[in-house]
């Protein structure tokens, strides 16, 4: 990472990084990554969100346009943006893009009426008209667990919030991962086609925080912002030029049929104050400098910490490989 300002520099101003020098470092390391995997390209999937958006730019100054595939997964759940910022992304990189229509795919292994089922346990009239999301409580508001709800809209477009008993939720989310691992499945057939690599695109808060589905979009070869803060992709995406459209797009999962924000759903707080929190915790800084940079309370400090902390806990297996009874020392590393 490039060098940081003082310790006693503002603790905003301490993300700040040199974006040439970081794309170099990041271009030079996946080059790096290729030779030793003895793959000649890559292999990304683009949503039109920052994240992938600069990951693929940062992949075409690696190995340059003709050696990157960007793959435009839509499903029936998607938000028509998606594809068409996606699109836009190829062609200022002037990358080559795919699109894999996964929905019929979804639909066959029962995706749709899998989740369904589950939210008709909750609400019996579920069904053709209706959207669904999941949200999560608000974490600065004092609650002692991340207690998620589901709320749903009828056809006439009135919403309704409720808590899920643990089955359903886990049901509801089970069914909604196979779209990210179906998703990865075309990733890793035209990777496998081309003789290209898998790049993954989480950044540093989701891959701390397990922001991803295992075997889904934790899967790839190669992640290359997953040390960069979100702030900081941010900051990349205006130096390697990435469409405005794009960076000033809210963060969304894109993944239920009614909007939703990655803060709603999974981090409470937006992507920048969550940053000077995790940055803050993970450098030892006390809550009240953490709180006045990121304009909270000490107490809701303390609370995004614990917060942190339990995510962690919960998904560490996500970063697990698979276990073994006794190492083969003849494969090992």
């Amino acid at each position: 990472m490039t060098a940081m300002p003082s310790r006693d520099a503002d603790l905003s101003d301490r993300l700040a990084i040199d974006c040439a020098v970081e794309t170099d470092r990041i271009a030079a390391a996946l080059r790096a990554q290729l030779r030793g995997m003895r793959r000649r390209g890559l292999v990304l999937g683009l949503s039109g969100g920052i994240d992938s958006s600069v990951s693929a730019a940062l992949a075409v100054r690696a190995v340059g346009a003709g050696n990157v595939l960007g793959l435009l997964m839509p499903e029936a759940d998607s938000d028509p943006d998606s594809l068409r910022l996606g699109r836009l992304v190829a062609d200022t990189l002037g990358i080559e893009t795919v699109v894999e229509d996964i929905g019929p795919a979804l639909g066959a292994m029962g995706c749709y009426e899998r989740r369904d089922t589950f939210i008709r346990k909750c609400v019996p009239d579920y069904g053709p008209g209706w959207a669904s999301k999941i949200v999560i409580a608000n974490r600065l508001e004092g609650e002692g667990y991340n207690i998620s709800s589901l709320v749903v809209q009828d056809p006439q477009g009135r919403q309704t919030r409720l808590r899920m008993p643990s089955a359903v939720y886990l049901g509801i989310v089970a069914a909604t991962s196979m779209k990210q691992r179906t998703r990865k499945q075309f990733e890793y057939f035209h990777a496998d086609r081309l003789n290209f690599a898998v790049l993954g695109t989480p950044n540093r808060l989701e891959y701390d925080q397990g922001f991803f589905v295992k075997n889904g979009d934790g899967a790839a070869d190669v992640k290359p912002i997953a040390h960069l803060y979100k702030t900081q992709v941010y900051t990349l995406a205006a130096h390697l030029g990435i469409p405005a459209e794009i960076r000033q797009r809210p963060p969304t999962t894109d993944t239920y049929s009614l909007a939703q924000t990655q803060e709603e759903f999974y981090f409470s707080l937006p992507y920048d104050r969550m940053d000077l929190c995790l940055y803050g915790l993970n450098e030892s800084f006390a809550a009240e400098t953490v709180a006045e940079a990121a304009g909270l309370t000490c107490e809701q400090v303390e609370r995004v910490w614990a917060d942190i902390a339990a995510k962690r806990k919960a998904t560490r297996y996500l970063h697990m490989p698979p276990l073994l009874v006794a190492e083969v020392d003849e494969i090992r590393a």
